[in-house]
């Protein structure tokens, strides 16, 4: 079946308090989605945002993102009143998200939320229900707190090593704490869940990211150090990252501890069965980040200032794979298969069955054959004209050598009446692949400014992109509608 989505991550919606919410704003786009007949709507990483404000840094594999709790919907529970949060400054620039304002204003509005909370059957049911994470996380986040942010691992050595007798006492002191970040992750839920069954109501099914990686300060890491290359002072003995290639002479060094695969397969890889099954309640389809490195990753001695040192080193492959497909057999998944791919990682994306991603943006740098040129597509595959890292179609037009850019137009019948952009999605939606996904900011024919990440840097500009309000008027929806239906996508055809 042929379809379409857009990628759009929720805290570049428009709205209020800073950062774009699961309020109104987002039940609003559930709309401007059925009515431009797409099916999926992709997002970024809900959880937690971390170093550099990146979602794919969280403090927890399970947690949602506290900043996108509507303030809105607390008010109409009595929670919060409307004076409470209109008084407080949340941003300069409506078009950009001040992680600073945030950090030093959510928490402190979402106590008073919680101060008013009486608790109850339904908040009870969810901690029950989610007794396998939110104990330990929310005593994390506690104990954070506490310690003034400092990372786990230069805790005392009770909490650093969890022995059970510091871990109780924790909990006893730290109880009104805990009871905290559970209410905040029980408001994140109640509203996730209102939001995805509204879009389901729509005939909208979600899109979202799970990184391969953890950090190494996380809930996570702390919780289940045996299933980290960890050492017995728990210090990382290889960290992960990329090789050097042309764009970075030193590679790039993530820093994120790797798995024990093997002590992972002793117990058929429960930790990654929970973390995907948690995944698969929150999202309808997974796409699966830097698939490669099941295959064989690349392993940096731990202190390396630069990723030079590493080595490839093989991962779990298609015994993980076929694990996750027999446990977890309606689990939906993307093989996010970009950047440096073997034969073998190749081999190992069309044995899993998973459909690959296929970007425009990377197809006509050069006159070599490409496996990103449409005409070599297969239909078990997802087309973007771009990615969250890549840059806008615009600013690849306005930044791209003569040549890629001729080769480009020629390629694709480009011209400037009908737009150079629009050009480029009426390629993605006439692929062969199974489902296209084009970035909002394409849509919106943003240049520069719409670009969500840069990976590699830490600049002031990475996730902060907001889409203004009315971004979707002016007849956006049918036009997106009609090219849809052109060529196949529709969702109700």
């Amino acid at each position: 079946m042929r379809e379409s989505g857009i990628l759009m991550h929720i805290t570049s919606l428009p709205g209020p308090y800073g950062v774009g919410t699961m309020g109104k704003q987002a039940f609003a786009f559930v709309d401007f989605l059925e009515e431009a007949g797409q099916r999926y709507w992709q997002i970024l990483p809900l959880t937690p945002t971390g170093y550099g404000d990146s979602p794919y840094q969280s403090c927890s594999t399970y947690a949602g993102n506290y900043y996108l709790i509507d303030l809105d919907t607390l008010i109409g529970e009595g929670l919060l009143e409307k004076e409470e949060v209109s008084s407080i400054d949340w941003a300069e620039q409506p078009d950009r998200v001040d992680y600073g304002r945030l950090y030093n204003n959510r928490l402190n509005i979402l106590r008073l939320a919680c101060s008013r909370f009486k608790g109850g059957a339904d908040f009870e049911e969810f901690c029950r229900a989610n007794s396998n994470w939110l104990p330990d996380f929310a005593l994390f986040m506690a104990l954070k707190e506490k310690f003034d942010g400092a990372a786990w691992y230069t805790w005392e050595d009770g909490l650093k090593y969890r022995y059970p007798g510091a871990v109780w006492k924790a909990r006893q002191e730290l109880k009104e704490s805990v009871r905290f970040y559970s209410f905040v992750q029980y408001q994140f839920y109640k509203q996730w869940t209102a939001l995805r069954r509204y879009a389901h109501d729509k005939n909208i099914r979600i899109i979202g990211d799970v990184p391969i990686y953890v950090p190494y300060d996380s809930a996570d890491v702390w919780s289940d150090p045996e299933f980290f290359q960890l050492d017995e002072r728990m210090d990382p003995v290889c960290v992960a990252g990329c090789p050097p290639d042309a764009f970075t002479e030193d590679g790039q060094l993530w820093g994120n501890p790797l798995y024990r695969w093997d002590v992972l397969a002793r117990d058929e890889y429960n930790w990654w069965i929970r973390r995907l099954e948690a995944a698969g309640k929150l999202y309808d389809v997974i796409r699966m980040d830097h698939f490669r490195g099941f295959e064989a990753y690349w392993s940096v001695p731990y202190g390396d200032s630069t990723a030079k040192n590493g080595r490839w080193v093989k991962g779990p492959a298609m015994d993980f794979i076929n694990t996750v497909k027999r446990r977890l057999p309606d689990l939906k998944l993307i093989a996010e298969d970009l950047g440096f791919l073997t034969q073998q990682v190749l081999d190992m994306r069309d044995e899993s069955g998973f459909p690959g991603m296929k970007v425009l943006g990377f197809a006509f740098d050069s006159r070599e054959p490409s496996d990103y040129l449409p005409h070599t597509y297969t239909p078990n595959s997802v087309c973007y004209t771009g990615t969250h890292d890549n840059m806008t179609t615009r600013q690849w037009f306005e930044t791209a050598s003569p040549d890629a850019v001729a080769y480009a137009t020629e390629y694709m019948n480009l011209s400037e009446t009908e737009g150079l952009v629009w050009g480029v999605i009426r390629t993605a939606c006439a692929s062969v692949s199974d489902l296209c996904v084009i970035q909002m900011q394409d849509y919106l024919n943003l240049g520069g400014e719409g670009r969500m990440n840069s990976p590699g840097t830490m600049t002031s500009a990475n996730w902060t992109w907001r889409a203004r309000d009315g971004f979707t008027n002016g007849g956006l929806a049918g036009k997106i509608r009609a090219m849809t239906a052109l060529y196949g996508r529709l969702a109700d055809r």
